[in-house]
């Protein structure tokens, strides 16, 4: 494939990077990022140094395609998500053979180039000229153009209106498999990642929080998630810690924690679903500690240290790993003792780089318990223990070898990359310091941090 681009003038034409710069969720990434207008884009890269557009990018490309060409038709949260699902949204991306035609689907929204045809010859949709110049395909709205035309057509297809099921599906196996079993999955697929699509208004979850999805160079930018061991003492505002007393009248969940402790508590409400509540409620020493410090359902505060920042007790973090235990991909290299040593003692210097990888370990390598949508839900104990476990189990087998935790200890801590012996040693031997602690959380009542 010769068709390659480094920036966003690269693929589209100037009223359309105009467009783009007139968009406010665009232009302040994009300004964020250190792109100025008047000078070319970068568009944003993969770990494998592939083009992508961020989520803020896609959700605009999509509005100002149907608000052009659609008369606002087509719900452009629909584009999005087929984009996700069909490309990860990659501009060049050619994921799909049809072996009928010979013909390799191209771009964002992976069109045949005869399907493009088509809709130019028979339907009208003659914004862009394709006949001859398939490789127009790749460019991010003309994609998009062709893809929102075809998922209009399949909404009357037969002159009959169709549900977004239908459309979905269709667009996926076509309209003779829309009902069929075999695009059942890709349907539950969309529908995950349609619901976790990021709204306008929440781009960024408070001062200096980083959105996942990148800014436009965010190849080069950490998500860094935080869950990790410190031997401190007793907390200032522990609310439930077992090393604590009941928590006092004053930091009662019931009173506005701004007003009467100067601590704006975080909720494990807030970062747990109903369910995983539950299961943590039904445990007898986990309702014990938090009904003993005013705790209440629906309302159960995490403890504070000394720089006010949110914690686990011991009691809460052994039975997290005992609640998580099923959804870990376990593998043999390393022990459960330094498995969620590992997991818990390092996760803060854990990163993901892109949406990309985030799909790899999601869609590719099956690990679909949680969805992933802003790095903020890495702050959310059962999510982060989940990827972070995702992610030990993808190094120990990394690029088809067995690994030793020597490789997979380091990996975890600075990439797998750059692994070295002499260098990374340093990480090993903290490591293995870092395991005596965690042998000692079994009869050691201290705490271990989150968030």
């Amino acid at each position: 494939m010769a068709t390659s681009f480094d920036y966003w003038n690269d693929c589209v034409d100037v009223q359309d990077l105009e467009a783009m710069w007139q968009e406010p969720e665009v232009s302040t990434e994009w300004l964020d990022a250190g792109e100025t207008k008047g000078n070319k884009v970068h568009l944003s890269r993969d770990p494998d140094g592939e083009p992508y557009l961020t989520q803020t990018e896609m959700k605009a490309v999509a509005d100002i395609i149907v608000r052009r060409h659609f008369d606002s038709q087509i719900q452009p949260d629909m584009i999005c998500a087929v984009a996700e699902l069909a490309s990860d949204r990659q501009p060049l991306s050619t994921r799909w053979y049809d072996k009928k035609t010979k013909e390799t689907a191209l771009g964002i929204m992976q069109i045949l180039p005869k399907t493009a045809e088509w809709l130019v010859r028979d339907l009208g949709y003659q914004a862009y000229e394709v006949e001859g110049n398939p490789d127009i395909l790749y460019r991010p709205f003309v994609s998009v153009y062709f893809g929102a035309a075809y998922i209009k057509w399949l909404s009357n297809f037969e002159e009959e209106d169709r549900s977004e099921e239908f459309v979905v599906r269709a667009y996926n196996g076509g309209t003779k498999k829309a009902t069929h079993k075999s695009t059942l999955q890709y349907w539950k697929q969309y529908l995950s990642v349609k619901e976790s699509l990021p709204s306008r208004s929440s781009k960024h979850i408070g001062k200096g929080a980083t959105v996942l999805y990148g800014s436009a160079n965010s190849a080069t930018s950490k998500v860094v998630v935080g869950l990790r061991f410190v031997d401190e003492g007793p907390s200032v505002n522990n609310a439930h810690s077992s090393t604590a007393q009941a928590a006092p009248a004053t930091q009662n969940t019931n009173a506005p924690s701004s007003e009467k402790t100067g601590v704006d508590y975080i909720y494990w409400d807030s970062k747990a679903s109903p369910e995983e509540m539950q299961e943590m409620w039904s445990r007898s020493e986990v309702a014990k500690e938090w009904t003993k410090s005013g705790e209440k359902r629906g309302k159960v505060r995490f403890s504070h240290d000394k720089d006010m920042k949110p914690y686990l007790s011991r009691v809460e973090l052994k039975f997290l790993k005992i609640l998580s235990l099923p959804k870990f991909p376990f593998f043999v290299n390393l022990s459960p003792a330094q498995y969620f040593c590992l997991v818990f003692f390092f996760l803060d210097t854990y990163f993901l780089h892109s949406q990309s990888f985030v799909l790899l370990l999601r869609w590719e390598l099956g690990h679909r318990a949680y969805r992933l949508d802003f790095a903020g839900d890495l702050t959310k104990p059962f999510v982060s223990m989940y990827f972070g476990a995702a992610y030990l189990a993808w190094l120990s087998e990394y690029e088809g070898r067995e690994r030793t935790p020597q490789f997979v200890v380091p990996a975890y801590l600075s990439g797998p990359k750059n692994v070295n012996h002499q260098e990374t040693g340093p990480l090993w031997l903290k490591f293995e310091q870092a395991l005596s602690n965690y042998e000692d959380m079994k009869r050691d009542p201290g705490n271990c941090t989150i968030l």
